[in-house]
């Protein structure tokens, strides 16, 4: 293909809580994940925030991306993302600043408006039921980047406070998003954008077609920089990827119907008695062996535009998310 290394490949993760594993198991995994990726030399490594999910481990991106920053060298650790409608701009600020004085050049701040969780949980999160909408999210948006050097919006916070003392860099801050709505706030500002076509919602096309012809330069960028996430499993047959699957596949169709379960083996997956439904879920994952893998990711990031491929691999065996990583690397 003829994109090849032009297009840089990334990994998102989500500490996945394996059936009969614990937390301290899956965040392990996801260490383990992000030191494949450098290894293979994949661009950047980032987490996302989840709130009281059985399945996911990560609550605190924050606090993964310090481990993750210490546990390898030279790959780009970031969040994909942080939640700000969780969280006062001022503390994601200062979180953000010291993980970029404690590994320089190395950390992006990926910012989200959903909730990451339920709006029961959120609620608890923000203290107030009353907070759940994402009225302030520009607001507060535009706090965290004048906190973060950005200093194009006049919002005073950035003339009271300092996210750190005497700061030298700064991370780089992405607008994610899953509609229309984020890839036009992220054109107006000038910011990268990441959108999450892994999350099966639809809509990315569009969502890029949008961010493109209204893309306005900025001091951050003077062309637009789009990342697509996708769900990818790459494998030595296309035997072994789709078997693997079958536990990303069960989980993803259970949740749809309001059931959260820990991941289960590939094999108890094909056990499920929902398992033949859940495989006939129409689904955007890309899934098999590693070169049809390749091409069909290469294609996807030609019809979007994109800048990036960023890959988010699940399944229940440690060993067959490295592989998938380690192959899709050889290939791409």
């Amino acid at each position: 293909m003829s994109l090849g290394r032009a297009v840089p490949l990334s990994v998102l993760d989500l500490s996945i809580l394996r059936e009969g594993a614990t937390s301290a198991d899956a965040l392990a995994q996801t260490t383990a994940l992000a030191q494949c990726a450098q290894e293979s030399d994949y661009h950047r490594f980032w987490v996302a925030e989840h709130h009281n999910m059985p399945s996911v481990a990560c609550t605190t991106p924050p606090v993964l991306i310090a481990h993750l920053a210490g546990a390898t060298e030279r790959i780009i650790i970031g969040s994909g993302g942080v939640m700000l409608p969780n969280h006062a701009p001022l503390v994601v600020a200062e979180q953000f600043a010291m993980l970029e004085a404690l590994h320089p050049g190395r950390i992006d701040v990926g910012i989200g408006r959903a909730p990451g969780t339920d709006q029961h949980t959120a609620g608890a999160l923000r203290r107030s039921e009353g907070a759940l909408g994402a009225e302030d999210f520009p607001q507060d948006l535009f706090e965290l980047m004048d906190l973060l050097g950005d200093r194009r919006f006049d919002t005073k916070i950035g003339d009271r406070f300092k996210a750190t003392p005497a700061a030298t860099s700064f991370p780089r801050i992405f607008l994610l998003g899953s509609s229309g709505y984020s890839a036009h706030l992220a054109a107006r500002l000038g910011l990268p954008f990441g959108f999450a076509h892994h999350f099966d919602m639809g809509g990315t096309f569009e969502a890029a077609e949008i961010y493109r012809s209204r893309f306005e330069p900025s001091h951050i960028l003077h062309e637009p920089y789009m990342i697509v996430t996708a769900n990818v499993l790459a494998a030595d047959s296309d035997e072994q990827a789709h078997w693997h699957s079958k536990s990303a596949r069960l989980t993803g169709y259970l949740r749809r119907t309001g059931r959260f379960l820990a991941l289960p083996s590939a094999q108890d997956a094909a056990d499920h008695p929902d398992i033949d439904q859940a495989e006939r879920m129409p689904s955007s994952r890309i899934v098999g062996e590693a070169s049809k893998v390749a091409e069909q990711l290469h294609e996807l990031v030609a019809r979007v535009g994109a800048n990036e491929a960023m890959v988010t691999a699940v399944a229940y065996d440690t060993e067959a998310r490295v592989r998938s990583l380690q192959l899709l690397n050889k290939h791409w």
